[in-house]
Parts: C-alpha cells; structure tokens; sequence
C-alpha cells in the first residue's frame, strides 16, 4: 500500500531550563518542571508486533508528542510471521525497519524485544527483557495491550510488561539498566474492533487522524497480508474503530483506554492527552 501525501506537522521545542522552570531528578534521569504544574514526561508504549500502537494508540502518542512529552514505541515481537511469501528472517528486518519509519514520524524513539511471533511467553527472559526496556525509558506513564485481546502474543505482551514494570523498580535484581524506582499508571489500549472493551478514557485524536494513518500505512508489509489473511484494508480497519469511539465521546475520531486499577497504580490526576 502506498502511503497518503505526508502531512506537515510541527514538534515542540525542547524545553531547557530557565527562568521559572527547575530540573527535578528521578532515577539519574532529568525531568523539566513547569511553573503551572505540567512536566515533560516520558511515555512507554508497548505492543505486541510492529504496528499495533499504530493502530490502536497511534493518535495518543501523537497528541503526547504534540504536548513535548518524549515518547518510546516498543514493539515485543520482531513481526517474523505476518506474510505469507516473504522469508521469515528479511520478513524481520523489513518489518523493523517499517516500525522505525512510523514512529519517526511523531519524533518517537523505536525499540523492540525482538521476540519471534508466537512465542510470547511468560518466562524469565522475556521477563528480564523487557525490564531492562522500562528502566530505559524510566517512564511516568505505561501504555500496554489490553488483557482482553483476542491473540495470545497481545494477552503476554501485557502481562510481561506489568510484570516487569515491578521487577524495574527492585535495585537487586541487576539488568544493563538503572534500577527504575517509580510505580507508573497503567493504561491498558483497546482490543483490536474494540471486542470485550469498555474505555473508561478517551483521547481526542481528530487533530491528528491523518498522522495516525499515515504512520499505519508505514507498515506496506502487512497491507497484503491482512486483505488476504483477515480481509481487512488496515488503515480504514484502524479509523472505523477511532471514529466509533469517537461518536461515543462527541468527537470525530478518538481512542479509548482503561487504568490498571491496582494498589500503588492508581494517579489523582488525568496523564492522557
């Protein structure tokens, strides 16, 4: 699939530190503090395979990233399985590379397990791998699968990755990393159509509709693939849910979430755009 003509968007300058603006340090790692409240935070989204934050959280990240907030995309399995021609070694590199291109889009850093497709599990290595990915991105805010998707790499991805924001704050356990002392909310992104998910927040993407579809369209590998696999054009797949959600809060195009409800997870203030 060909992507649409790219829209020319603006990032925020990066804020240093002046008058009426102090740095805070948590975890070696600096924060800027506004006089009014608001902080640049770091944001860590986490999905399953190469483009499911685009689909399901892609105009999140681009609203976080439009605040200035810095934002990294982690993907757990390298994508190896989602063809049905291309060899599953180039099929990896290929789909990589597809990820890197979406999230530069929104000036969002990439990274990724590296996990193969279907092998997802919960055990120590991916475990271990994946805390050394949050004391990386030393986060203020976790978004991750939902619990209630309908593949078994998108229900591990989750559990691993709450799992592992815990593990990241214990300074025993030694990873390449610094430990990660903070307990970060949770929110859980929708189930893909939206199955057996009732977002308790929404975002308000319509702003940023054509960012979101053009960082799925990124992902050229998979638009055969899925028409063929799943009879979907993806891109419109995506916003037919956004604007579903979106008719459910008034706005043209939204994507909706729900908070980790847990002890210690649970903010007194909003942290969605």
């Amino acid at each position: 699939m060909t992507p649409s003509k790219r829209i020319e968007w603006s990032l925020p300058p990066i804020v240093r530190p002046g008058r009426g603006v102090r740095l805070s340090w948590t975890s070696s790692l600096s924060r800027v503090e506004y006089p009014w409240g608001r902080m640049r935070m770091r944001v860590l989204a986490i999905g399953a395979h190469p483009d499911d934050l685009e689909i399901l959280s892609g105009g999140t990240l681009a609203r976080f990233r439009q605040e200035g907030h810095h934002v990294v995309m982690c993907h757990v399995a390298n994508g190896n399985l989602g063809h049905t021609e291309i060899p599953r070694p180039e099929l990896r590199e290929i789909r990589r590379e597809e990820a890197k291109r979406a999230a530069a889009l929104i000036g969002a850093e990439s990274v990724t397990l590296d996990l193969d497709d279907m092998e997802i599990f919960l055990e120590r290595d991916s475990r271990m791998k994946m805390t050394n990915v949050i004391r990386q991105a030393a986060p203020d805010v976790l978004i991750v699968p939902s619990l209630n998707d309908y593949l078994a790499d998108h229900i591990a991805s989750a559990q691993v990755s709450i799992d592992a924001s815990f593990v990241a704050t214990l300074p025993q356990l030694v990873t390449e990393a610094a430990v990660h002392f903070k307990l970060t909310p949770i929110y859980f992104a929708d189930t893909v159509a939206g199955i057996r998910f009732e977002p308790e927040e929404y975002v308000d993407i319509s702003a940023v509709q054509d960012i979101k579809r053009q960082m799925i369209a990124c992902h050229e590998s998979q638009a055969r693939w899925l028409k063929e696999h799943d009879n979907i054009d993806y891109v419109e797949f995506a916003m037919k849910q956004s604007a579903f959600r979106g008719v459910q809060c008034g706005v043209e195009y939204a994507e909706g979430y729900r908070l980790h409800r847990v002890w210690g997870r649970i903010p007194t203030r909003r942290y969605l755009p």
